[in-house]
């Protein structure tokens, strides 16, 4: 009786050492640029639910300039606190590194963020993903990133010799938080560092009698110029008390949509700081923000756009 315990409990070890578990691809490179490699890490849930999330830190569109500077990929920002949540639902999790000011200014990191996504949706039969069902997740200079990605057109080249290049970068819906939206309203010294020019002055003019350069820069960077009937479904989270970027922010991105006819939701943190998502334990009266991403990625991923 004692042997037949005991190859129980040993099969019951294996079986249980044996079951899935997440894992993660460090520094896989989704694209070059001037010899210089783009990296992203890929986690791959324990349960793939075939859907993926292209993951976009907040750094403040910066970078240090020096050797063995800790990657955007690598920590550090509020976003990560979403990835055990992500991965635990099922959702392969793509943590996005992107070139970054001061070295590289606008529009660099979009078309890093733009190429990332070409890159998931090339790959993912590779990845056990739907190339229909890809979304983008964000948070400060991130989410900035990411809703830019449920805006633009993103249509691929279809003459580029890399064929990853031909697909589109536009996402089926986005996860946002604390977003810049519109950089004629509010744009602090991170913002101005990476568009590169200081912001326009209203009804200002440069002596050819044109409108400054800066002031087409600070529409073609806000995700509100690009808003349309057509932009993918967009969550907003804000802290009312962000004092990096103003509420106000999320709200006129927000009416934005709504006026155009796309969907959006807002979801208002009461007292909430810039890093509300570390701020969880101190607003019991919060929704779950966690839950109400992945609500939103389970209903609007489950929808193709055929974009690609």
């Amino acid at each position: 009786m004692r042997r037949i315990v005991a190859a129980f409990g040993a099969v019951l070890v294996v079986a249980t050492s044996a079951s899935p578990q997440p894992r993660i691809d460090r520094n896989v490179v989704y694209g070059m640029y001037s010899g210089l490699a783009l990296l992203m890490d890929v986690h791959h849930p324990a349960a793939p639910n075939g859907y993926a999330v292209v993951l976009i830190p907040g750094s403040g569109w910066h970078a240090p300039l020096e050797y063995d500077a800790p990657a955007l990929k690598d920590g550090g920002s509020a976003a990560f606190a979403y990835v055990a949540p992500l991965l635990a639902a099922g959702y392969s999790v793509f943590i996005v590194n992107h070139r970054a000011a001061p070295r590289f200014r606008y529009p660099a990191a979009v078309e890093d963020v733009q190429r990332a996504v070409r890159y998931v949706r090339g790959h993912a039969r590779e990845y056990g993903i739907s190339a229909d069902r890809i979304g983008a997740l964000g948070y400060s200079s991130g989410a900035h990133l990411a809703a830019l990605l449920g805006v633009l057109d993103g249509s691929g080249s279809a003459e580029d010799v890399d064929p990853v290049n031909r697909l589109s970068s536009r996402v089926a819906c986005v996860v946002a938080n604390a977003t810049p939206t519109a950089f004629d309203r509010s744009a602090g010294p991170a913002a101005v560092s990476f568009i590169g020019l200081p912001p326009p002055i209203p009804g200002a003019q440069n002596p050819a009698g044109r409108i400054p350069d800066a002031l087409k820069l600070y529409r073609d960077v806000s995700p509100i110029a690009h808003v349309s009937p057509a932009a993918a479904p967009l969550l907003l989270l804000h802290g009312d008390a962000d004092e990096t970027v103003p509420f106000e922010q999320s709200e006129l991105m927000a009416k934005a949509m709504q006026q155009a006819g796309a969907v959006a939701k807002l979801i208002r943190l009461p007292g909430g700081g810039h890093r509300f998502a570390l701020e969880r334990a101190n607003h019991p009266d919060w929704p779950d923000i966690f839950a109400e991403g992945i609500a939103w990625f389970d209903r609007y991923l489950n929808v193709s756009v055929h974009r690609h």
